[in-house]
């Protein structure tokens, strides 16, 4: 009996000379709309679905393939008498191979202008249908869905004369990913139409971007996958100029210095190590803003990565060509720079970004696995400045300690808790980052601070829980502070500053970052 395919794609690639060679096999081709038109153009014969149906395609296109004689052909089980008698008792002809993909949902809804009536008419359901039934018959069905397993197929149906079940198998649990993928993105565009914040069911899906060496440690399997909805301003989505594949700690770093940078419109660079910034300095230029954050911690800035919210001139990237650099990443570099950048360093991972895009980014919920489970949160995107804040104590700051302690507030909300930070209105100082008491983490950034402490304040990320904080932060000589506030020993604290002549402002938010 003459073996027949199904082939009804919205992707085309390859398909006529796929097509072509199934025909050269001696292979029948049932196919419809686009495809057939296509198929037809090119020479290669195909019968229609409608002949092979007996009812005509109506409503569009949305009625065609929904019909016994289509999924009765793909659903028969061979090895079944009774299944082989009915497909002659209706006329039922066996479908052998299909190949489909679905309508292009995603590209849809990707379009700025896209309409609801758009989406839904965009929501496939014959393709699907089609696919699961092909895939659940895989014991006798070969399913196509990736234009990229065009080759295997024809392979074996070449040299063999048919697919492997081992083929078959793999094939059938692709179509069952993808079609699993398409319903989650449809599903995850309705929850948002009808606005669901917290669903019963929660359908991520995500494309396999990078497979890696390994992971956090050499012992770890590890690889990357990107929302299939991407995000401009991400690391998924940066464009890698020059340099190695970026790691697992490096894709995590990364990701950590970018979220930073986001609070500071002023010329900034960070620099950061393992999550924690290292150094921060904002300033006119952007060489200058260099220049502050290197100075903010020369030690530890050694291998790290760095983040620039300006274009790469030269003489910046003279000053970063100086030292040893993991990544660099910015919206855009001179051409002058990039080559100062990649001279003598091939393995330096240069990554461009679009910073315009920084705003749709922090809409972005945030996924955290656990065992056995998934917390999701929003961004902690918000940050406080004066017109909220609360002063507690007898001394008021300066002008010049408000601009400072504003600028310690946007730094220390992203220093691992227990966080503190030490700044003027320009720079990191000192950082005091994950210790498990926040008295560690005071001694810690004062003691990376030292020697700078005119004019610096200290911010911390939580509130403190006794008064020995403060004491610790006097003993150095500085005279603001701005935290939180919200402990039941609040007054401890306060009563510790007005001791020590000391401006403190409660801001009435934490930013824990575990």
């Amino acid at each position: 009996m003459t073996r027949r395919a199904l082939i009804s794609v919205s992707d085309k690639t390859g398909i006529v000379a796929f097509a072509e060679k199934l025909r050269e096999l001696g292979w029948e081709i049932i196919s419809t709309g686009g495809t057939k038109t296509a198929l037809d153009a090119a020479g290669v014969a195909t019968i229609a679905i409608d002949d092979v149906t007996g009812f005509p395609e109506m409503m569009d296109g949305r009625v065609k393939t929904l019909h016994p004689k289509i999924h009765g052909g793909l659903l028969a089980r061979r090895d079944l008498d009774t299944h082989v008698s009915a497909m002659r008792d209706h006329d039922i002809l066996p479908i052998d191979l299909v190949v489909v993909n679905l309508y292009p949902f995603k590209e849809t809804i990707l379009k700025p202008d896209v309409t609801y009536a758009d989406a839904v008419e965009n929501i496939d359901i014959g393709g699907p249908s089609m696919l699961r039934s092909a895939a659940k018959n895989h014991a006798s069905v070969a399913v196509v869905v990736d234009p990229l397993d065009y080759e295997t197929v024809l392979t074996e149906l070449s040299e063999n004369g048919n697919t492997s079940y081992e083929t078959r198998q793999k094939l059938a649990a692709k179509v069952f990913r993808h079609t699993a993928a398409y319903d989650a993105l449809i599903a995850t565009y309705f929850t948002a139409q009808v606005g669901i914040d917290k669903p019963e069911k929660l359908t991520l899906t995500y494309d396999l971007k990078q497979t890696m060496r390994y992971g956090e440690n050499p012992q770890q399997n590890a690889d990357f996958y990107e929302s299939a909805m991407p995000t401009a301003y991400s690391i998924a989505q940066a464009k890698q100029l020059n340099g190695k594949e970026l790691s697992f700690n490096n894709i995590r770093d990364a990701d950590a210095a970018i979220r930073i940078i986001r609070d500071f419109t002023e010329p900034t660079v960070v620099a950061l190590k393992h999550m924690n910034p290292c150094g921060i300095g904002t300033a006119d230029t952007i060489e200058q803003a260099w220049d502050y954050a290197y100075a903010s911690d020369p030690v530890s800035i050694f291998g790290g990565i760095i983040v620039l919210n300006r274009e790469v001139d030269a003489v910046t990237a003279e000053k970063m060509h100086a030292i040893f650099l993991e990544i660099i990443i910015a919206p855009s570099y001179s051409d002058e720079a990039l080559a100062i950048l990649t001279r003598k360093k091939k393995n330096l991972r240069i990554l461009q970004l679009n910073f315009e895009q920084q705003k749709q980014s922090e809409i972005q919920k945030e996924f955290t696995g656990v065992l056995g489970g998934m917390l999701v949160q929003n961004q902690d995107t918000t940050v406080e400045l004066q017109d909220s804040w609360d002063i507690v104590t007898k001394r008021q700051p300066t002008e010049n300690e408000i601009k400072a302690l504003e600028f310690a507030w946007k730094s220390v909300k992203y220093v691992k808790s227990n966080g503190i930070i030490i700044t003027n209105d320009h720079q990191a100082l000192g950082v005091g980052p994950g210790q498990t008491n926040r008295v560690g983490s005071v001694k810690i950034a004062l003691e990376q601070a030292a020697n700078r402490l005119d004019g610096a304040v200290l911010a911390s990320d939580a509130f403190f829980p006794f008064a020995d904080n403060v004491e610790e932060i006097a003993k150095a000589g500085i005279k603001a502070i701005i935290q939180p506030g919200g402990s039941v020993r609040d007054q401890e604290a306060i009563d510790e500053a007005d001791k020590s002549g000391i401006a403190m402002v409660f801001t009435g938010a934490r930013h824990f970052r575990h």
